[in-house]
């Protein structure tokens, strides 16, 4: 009895494995749930709306917790029934401290900060916003989700190596501006790792205009930097773009193949291409 009822409340709490319209039910509610504190943060920053709505707000806040705090207690005693998680009190242990389980208690812990210590977190209920990642668990999303790690991991070596790129340009863009400019300006340009800030707005193009060449060579130098940033930032872009070409290449080109015992057609999962 307490084995199947943690098995029937595990998949109630996961939609992904039961096709009943209850977990449909249980997830589309949790969701609106998110989603109604989110705008409840965000309307609670409005003064006036806060002083006419402030025990509204309250509640609101008290009985989402509340929902939360069972639902979380839920996860934790039925996720022994993922394999992930079946050694008894250590695999509960081990999924209170996964980025599901931290997600999860993340959601929480603001109100119990505030109701224990005293400490108004408030603001940190948007973190609720992060339940939305349970989303990636669902079949819809599973495909676009492991697509998405093959090319990041199939091209870590080149944005790597992109990374260092910039990270060069903007040493050697800011040693070059604090030259020209630190003599006109020193208070502004007053050293190198000052004019770190300088060289990262300008490359991205962003440009706050709170450090600004006056002298000639400095900009035209700012110039050169800028036009240097667009080539540069586009790197990672296009190393990424040529990865998920390739990988939605590779998985059209996959083919079913069909079991030789039970005659099912099925896509092979290889983890490397060429296999």
């Amino acid at each position: 009895m307490y084995h199947s009822t943690g098995k029937k409340v595990h998949i109630l709490l996961h939609p992904e494995l039961g096709e009943t319209k209850w977990d449909k039910i249980i997830n589309a509610f949790i969701i609106f749930l998110i989603i109604s504190n989110v705008l409840v943060v965000m309307l609670e920053t409005v003064s006036s709306l806060h002083q006419e709505y402030k025990t509204f707000f309250y509640y609101f806040d008290l009985v989402s917790v509340i929902i939360f705090s069972v639902e979380y207690v839920l996860r934790v005693w039925t996720c022994n029934h993922d394999p992930k998680y079946s050694n008894g009190i250590l695999g509960r242990v081990k999924y209170i401290f996964s980025l599901e389980g931290l997600i999860d208690l993340l959601a929480i812990l603001p109100f119990y900060v505030h109701v224990v210590v005293g400490l108004d977190l408030r603001i940190l209920r948007i973190l609720r916003l992060l339940r939305f990642l349970r989303l990636f668990r669902l079949t819809a999303y599973m495909k676009s989700a492991k697509m998405i790690k093959n090319v990041f991991v199939k091209r870590a070596s080149d944005l790597k190596l992109s990374v260092v790129l910039i990270l060069i340009l903007i040493i050697i863009s800011s040693s070059i501006i604090y030259f020209a400019e630190h003599e006109a300006q020193p208070n502004v340009f007053s050293s190198i790792p000052a004019t770190l800030w300088y060289a990262l707005v300008t490359l991205t193009t962003v440009g706050f205009g709170d450090m600004i060449p006056v002298t000639f060579v400095g900009k035209l130098m700012t110039g050169v930097i800028m036009l240097s940033g667009v080539a540069i930032f586009a790197l990672p872009a296009g190393i990424i773009t040529a990865g998920f070409l390739e990988e939605v290449q590779y998985m059209r080109g996959r083919k079913h193949v069909k079991c030789p015992e039970c005659g099912k057609s099925f896509i092979p999962d290889h983890t490397e291409h060429g296999h």
